[in-house]
């Protein structure tokens, strides 16, 4: 009986599920203008984002080459 119950469940909530995930997408009515400017604006972040990570690398050596001992630091300049 518990199993029959579920089915039931299971065969009125799906569909009914689907039906209002149908109704609530949204169609996509962007044109080409809006994907190129998407893609514009992406390449802009990705090109800020080479030179921040870059900057971050050196910044790292650097410290960690401020942490090294003394000694390690006169033997790299001679």
């Amino acid at each position: 009986m518990r199993g029959l119950t579920r089915l039931l469940v299971a065969g009125v909530t799906v569909p009914a599920a689907a039906q209002a995930a149908e109704g609530a997408a949204r169609q996509d009515t962007s044109g080409v203008f809006v994907w190129v400017f998407l893609g514009v604006c992406a390449l802009i972040v990705v090109a800020q984002l080479v030179p921040a990570i870059l900057m971050a690398i050196g910044a790292a050596r650097g410290i960690a080459q401020g942490l090294q001992h003394p000694e390690e630091q006169e033997a790299k300049t001679r």
